[in-house]
């Protein structure tokens, strides 16, 4: 942690010498080659901004938006989109596109890595909300995929109405899956119905919970944006289910009991990513001061939690707390990030950022320091 520390008042200094720019938290360091650093983040969490990560001019591959991305057990970066060319791009650690494939899945959201033995596989969750070239939606019906690395579809969960839990006609838009030690698949209804979806590991209903006017308020969901494993605990696993639109997380037993809820103001979460003893998340959306909360505006960033506490803010204000409650993080002026929508990991914690809307740019790079 001093090393970390050491690295940034070294580099502040040296910036001194070549001007300098303070933004709001945001190392800015301009040379006279024109030269830019920016650091982004807070305390022992805060990192060098590689906005050019994804060597996507030496390929051919269109992007609309980057949803979600996972690492598998070879290293590889495995990106979900929803062009209608090429859902899965994968990179290597280096930024280059390696492998692409897939064109069945138009409102690709939620991607998840479940290891199987010595195998890899992912659960791909199709909105079913598509974008068009012109920036509208289209709708069809979503689905739940469980495919290879390479791109082999095993099995699909279908529309729950298939099963009795809908009613015909009733929306279903998966944004999320889970899965847990022994297999069961976790499905989050995020665009349709708020419900988490409870299937064994060959797709088979077993429970659902969530949505909305229940009799204990603690079970409602408002855009049931993610659903994540979390076995920071081993003995006392949970799933860490994203309310999204009550800028909080609930947390479930694996059999559907609430357990607590983690109010984050003004972040409007995405899925929680698990490293560790690490919570992080995209925040797609924030408020800005004294404005209306406007949707349609690139106000997302990025938040890492040691536990249940918020440390860090990558692409916002430092979180500020105030008698042990936290108070609205707001995003930089810059906008440094537009929509925070995934976060990946890696050994080395740098941070991979997926963004929605945000002029089909390919994921950047956030590089510990």
């Amino acid at each position: 942690m001093n090393a970390r520390r050491d690295f940034i008042k070294k580099s502040t200094l040296a910036a001194g010498a070549l001007g300098t720019s303070q933004a709001f938290g945001s190392n800015i360091i301009t040379s006279k080659k024109a030269t830019r650093e920016r650091i982004l983040g807070h305390g022992d969490y805060q990192y060098r901004l590689v906005e050019d990560w994804a060597q996507m001019w030496n390929s051919n591959l269109p992007i609309l938006n980057c949803h979600e991305m996972v690492m598998d057990s070879k290293g590889r970066l495995i990106m979900l989109g929803d062009h209608f060319a090429n859902n899965i791009l994968i990179f290597d650690k280096s930024g280059k596109v390696i492998d692409s494939w897939g064109h069945s899945f138009p409102g690709g959201h939620g991607l998840t890595l479940s290891k199987e033995g010595s195998e890899d596989f992912l659960f791909i969750a199709d909105s079913g909300w598509q974008m068009n070239n012109d920036g509208s939606y289209t709708h069809h019906s979503g689905r739940v995929a469980k495919t290879t690395i390479d791109g082999k579809i095993l099995f699909d969960i279908g529309h729950p109405a298939t099963i009795g839990v809908y009613e015909p006609g009733e929306t279903f838009s998966p944004t999320e899956t889970a899965v847990a030690p022994n297999g069961d698949i976790y499905v989050a209804d995020g665009y349709g119905k708020d419900i988490i979806l409870h299937y064994d590991q060959y797709g088979r209903y077993i429970r659902h919970w969530g949505g909305h006017d229940n009799s204990d308020p603690n079970y409602n969901l408002s855009n049931a944006h993610g659903v994540t494993l979390d076995t920071r605990d081993p003995d006392k696993p949970m799933l860490v289910v994203s309310s999204r639109g009550e800028q909080s997380f609930k947390f479930f037993t694996l059999d559907g009991k609430y357990i607590k809820t983690l109010h984050l103001p003004n972040m409007w979460v995405c899925r929680a990513v698990i490293d560790e003893q690490n919570l992080y998340a995209g925040v797609c959306w924030s408020q800005r001061r004294d404005e209306a909360f406007d949707w349609k505006q690139p106000t997302g960033f990025v938040t890492v939690l040691e536990g249940d506490t918020v440390v860090s803010c990558p692409g916002a204000e430092a979180p500020v707390y105030k008698k042990g409650q936290l108070q609205p993080t707001y995003q930089l002026p810059e906008r440094p990030i537009f929509h925070g929508h995934d976060v990946c990991v890696d050994k080395d914690k740098n941070l991979y950022v997926c963004q929605w809307k945000a002029m089909r740019t390919a994921p950047f790079k956030l590089e510990r320091v």
